[in-house]
């Protein structure tokens, strides 16, 4: 994890060799309630938050473009194992 002066979140770190390549799939629009645990810096131009709904973690993805931002999420995994992936994600060891 990244840590720059001025920003209150975390940054990612950048991937390692041979870190996890995560599944990202079209945002299930259908998820009307969610909660927002945890989030990366949004001085980036991709953000990520660890999300949980109905019982299930998963982690979004949104990539901030000019226009319309792009946004994929993860499979959901129960919440200790997507605070897992999140880590492995912070530290480089995923992405």
């Amino acid at each position: 994890m990244i840590e720059l002066k001025g920003c209150l979140s975390p940054h990612v770190s950048m991937a390692q060799r041979d870190h996890t390549r995560l599944a990202w799939l079209a945002s299930d629009k259908g998820v009307t309630r969610l909660r927002v645990i945890t989030w990366t810096c949004q001085c980036r131009a991709t953000l990520y938050e660890l999300c949980q709904a109905g019982g299930q973690g998963f982690i979004r993805r949104t990539l901030q473009l000019d226009g319309s931002p792009e946004v994929h999420e993860t499979y959901r995994w129960p919440i200790r194992q997507a605070s897992d992936i999140w880590r492995a994600l912070l530290s480089g060891e995923a992405r």
